[in-house]
């Protein structure tokens, strides 16, 4: 399904058609990609296999949304590393992306509980949003949190107050609804819900600990999407493995999605610190290459782009 086909790209080049792009800060944005059969088969809490150009390495890339009438799937992006940053430089409109593989992973069980908590946090506020829409879609009471760093980084509110019955935003400043963490959200939840049936979070593998730490006293269900170092996507390469209910998984094939109140995320975040120094030597030596071109190692964003406006 990932296999580059020339006219979905409409340029008479193999690659898969950007349509949409958006900022949201100066680090995270948005592709909407012309990918039908990707949409027509994508479900809640999958995630596709990217390769920007020929070149380019593989990186793993949860689905932020798609939409089958348009033939289109949704990636929000965080540019911290050399392939991120580069996507963030030279995918505009029209461009093209060389290979996007998927959907892989197993989809998110959407589970016929009454009443929900979805909560994202940083980044993993756009994965979790397909997953508040299919809940409420299937007539579930659904409360979306949310949490950011300031009011300002915070994007897609509107589409969650559309599926969500109630919204709350957390900000570490108290620039926006409740100061601190996410956690504090789940609590004022459960103070005024006491039926709540499950609650999923998407985000920094410190911050979906702390959910499952806080649901565990609560007797709340709890799933996690787990984001460890992927490169195939397939199960082959083994670099994704993580340490579940004290079994070694694969979250490529067997997750992403886990039950939180098994994973063990100290494993995780350890296995998510094994590459920072190659990680860093390739940011470096792209950032001196962009240099000796005399290019910037990022293009700042138009002013509209920081606005709830799309390139289109």
């Amino acid at each position: 399904m990932g296999i580059p086909r020339s006219s979905q790209a409409g340029t008479g080049e193999p690659g898969f058609k950007v349509v949409v792009r958006q900022d949201f800060s100066e680090a995270t944005f948005l592709l909407e990609i012309e990918h039908p059969l990707m949409a027509n088969a994508a479900h809640p809490g999958q995630f596709v296999i990217v390769i920007p150009d020929e070149h380019g390495e593989r990186i793993p890339l949860t689905i932020a949304d798609f939409d089958r009438d348009k033939g289109t799937v949704t990636l929000v992006i965080q540019a911290v590393g050399k392939t991120s940053k580069e996507m963030q430089r030279t995918c505009r409109v029209g461009s093209v992306l060389f290979s996007v593989t998927g959907p892989m992973g197993v989809p998110s069980h959407i589970t016929d509980a009454k009443k929900i908590i979805c909560v994202g946090g940083g980044l993993g506020v756009a994965p979790v949003f397909p997953q508040a829409r299919a809940h409420k879609e299937n007539g579930a009471y659904v409360i979306g949190i949310v949490g950011f760093r300031s009011k300002e980084l915070v994007f897609w509110d509107d589409k969650f107050e559309k599926y969500c019955d109630e919204f709350i935003v957390c900000t570490d400043d108290g620039s926006r609804g409740i100061k601190g963490l996410v956690t504090k959200g789940i609590e004022a939840a459960a103070k005024k819900h006491a039926d709540i049936d499950e609650l999923i979070a998407i985000g920094p593998p410190i911050m979906m600990k702390a959910c499952a730490e806080t649901t565990r006293s609560l007797g709340i269900k709890t799933m996690v999407s787990l984001n460890p170092i992927m490169v195939d996507g397939t199960g082959m390469c083994g670099g994704c493995r993580v340490k579940v209910d004290g079994s070694i998984k694969f979250a490529c094939v067997d997750g992403p999605d886990f039950d939180g109140h098994t994973v063990d995320f100290e494993d995780l975040m350890n296995r998510l610190q094994r590459f920072k120094e190659d990680e860093k030597v390739a940011l470096d030596n792209w950032t001196e290459s962009c240099r000796r071109l005399n290019q910037s190692p990022h293009e700042p964003p138009q002013p509209d782009n920081f606005s709830p406006r799309a390139e289109a």
